[in-house]
């Protein structure tokens, strides 16, 4: 039987999880960036893409964002190369505070390449970690309608849909699941 040899199919032990230092903010664009357009391109025009990556992951912003108290963000990393990043907000740095007894995970993104190895596992674990770590005793979060896959893995580890809301790509008016799991 011939080894297996596509990342996609391997399962990795050995993911380091690390913050995201203000020193790696060029690596922490790109990735934003690259994950983003790899997630939606099919199903966002080039101009309200343009402008969303322009708006959102600029080095700027996300160096604006590490700085903020109460916003945690992390790389995974698989044999040393970054696979995907976490981003988790407690407290005042919510987009929506829904409570100091609440957690809101904002980003999780994992490269194509690495989608299936356990990299998104060990983010949302991170997650988990940091929210019971400041004490909350729930998690929410925001996922594209339309994100099939990303459904499917936060119901099966255990969020519950419990509404939506408006979500702009340039001008484009999406709509985000709301997602919620008690620690």
């Amino acid at each position: 039987m011939p080894r297996e040899t596509s990342r996609s199919r391997l399962k990795y032990q050995n993911i380091e999880i690390s913050r995201i230092k203000v020193t790696e903010i060029t690596e922490y664009s790109k990735l934003a960036g690259k994950t983003f357009y790899e997630t939606f391109r099919q199903t966002t025009s080039g101009e309200n893409m343009r402008k969303y990556l322009e708006d959102s992951f600029s080095k700027n912003r996300l160096k604006s964002e590490l700085l903020t108290f109460g916003a945690h963000h992390y790389f995974a990393r698989v044999e040393g190369e970054i696979a995907g990043y976490l981003k988790v907000n407690t407290g005042g740095a919510q987009n929506v505070f829904k409570g100091d007894n609440f957690t809101e995970l904002e980003r999780l993104y994992v490269l194509k390449e690495f989608q299936g190895t356990g990299t998104g596992q060990a983010l949302l674990n991170k997650a988990f970690e940091i929210a019971i770590g400041e004490g909350t005793d729930h998690i929410w979060l925001g996922v594209w309608e339309n994100n099939f896959r990303a459904i499917r893995f936060y119901i099966k580890n255990g969020f519950v849909h419990t509404g939506e809301h408006l979500f702009m790509v340039g001008d484009d008016r999406q709509t985000d699941l709301l997602m919620e799991r008690k620690l």
